[in-house]
């Protein structure tokens, strides 16, 4: 039990990046590291005690310099898209960098959140992250004190918790962009994983992945998860949802969603049972439709579809919806969100 600290690699200006583990009494482990507050390791029993990590990442700290795929990072400012790359917060329009088609995708790819090299403090469960996003960096308002802390708990689950205040009234919208494969980060396809999600409505998104506004009941269609079953089933449906974006990639509405953490997801493969709660209005289930082949850990070649990705969220593009929940804070009022993924026989 306890946390191990090791080098992980440089910065480009020849700072240390550090690799912590969490171990808990059962020999569950997480490692996570300074640079961009990315988790890359997760090992976690089968239900015969077989351990298997479960998280795609990257060999070395550096690596992590060209993370296409945002594998296992700490996303922010904002998480997901922001249409035509533009908000208003009252009356004033912000410009952000434009980076997917039109719009705008997870912030900045040069200087988001999963980019810096935070400040990190040891506990003897976790690991708490803090930095600084100076006023308009990537566009955004207001000077940003973000703290992430990763705690491994005694329960098999992991916990990432989130606090944020700016100095003015801005967009927070953070999430963490692990993909997951339960059978193993070196197990190949996750289409057979079973997938439960306690959500009756999605976001039905145009070209670009941005929503329409509308919330669409999952009922009678391809994005009904509200029984398990397997990613694969309707993925390659002749659907006009999963044609734009090559599979799943939406967001979902959780059910009774009242700011309290709830079970909002289920997934099953290898013998591995991961709940998935929160304390967010949605959801985003990405299927790796995109994950460019590549080399990962332990040498591993990842490609499309090797893990999924369950991003809780604020909604995609919320703060230029007008029925969506705004991720939109005044200056001084705390941001705080929590989600647990918790691994369960």
């Amino acid at each position: 039990m306890g946390v191990t600290v090791k080098t992980f690699g440089k910065t480009k200006d020849k700072q240390h990046i550090f690799l912590y583990t969490i171990k808990n009494k059962n020999g569950m482990s997480a490692s996570v590291t300074n640079f961009g507050a990315i988790l890359v390791n997760l090992f976690v029993p089968d239900n015969n005690g077989q351990f298997e990590d479960v998280v795609l990442g990257l060999e070395k700290g550096t690596d992590y310099y060209k993370n296409g795929s945002f594998f296992g990072a700490t996303v922010g400012r904002n998480a997901n898209r922001i249409g035509k790359a533009c908000a208003k917060i009252d009356g004033k329009l912000y410009k952000f960098p434009v980076n997917d088609g039109p719009n705008n995708l997870h912030t900045d790819f040069e200087v988001g959140m999963h980019m810096k090299l935070w400040d990190a403090v040891i506990y003897s469960d976790s690991v708490e992250f803090t930095t600084l996003s100076p006023d308009n960096e990537a566009g955004f308002p207001g000077n940003l004190k973000m703290k992430v802390t990763y705690t491994l708990r005694e329960d098999n689950a992991i916990q990432i918790s989130y606090e944020g205040v700016s100095d003015k009234k801005t967009i927070i919208n953070m999430t963490n962009h692990s993909y997951f494969n339960l059978s193993g980060h070196n197990a190949g396809n996750i289409e057979n994983t079973e997938l439960k999600l306690n959500c009756s409505k999605f976001t039905p998104v145009v070209k670009g992945a941005i929503p329409t506004g509308e919330l669409k009941d999952v009922e009678g269609t391809v994005f009904d998860f509200r029984e398990f079953k397997t990613i694969g089933q309707d993925i390659n449906a002749k659907e006009q949802q999963l044609k734009l974006v090559k599979g799943y990639d939406h967001n979902f509405v959780v059910d009774g969603y009242d700011g309290t953490e709830k079970l909002v997801a289920v997934a099953k493969a290898g013998g591995r049972t991961m709940e998935v709660y929160s304390d967010l209005p949605g959801i985003q289930f990405y299927a790796g439709n995109c994950i460019a082949k590549q080399k990962g850990k332990d040498g591993v070649k990842y490609t499309k579809r090797s893990g999924f990705c369950l991003e809780t969220q604020y909604f995609p593009d919320n703060v230029n919806q007008d029925n969506f929940k705004k991720a939109i804070f005044d200056a001084n009022e705390l941001y705080k969100t929590t989600t647990v993924y918790k691994f369960v026989q």
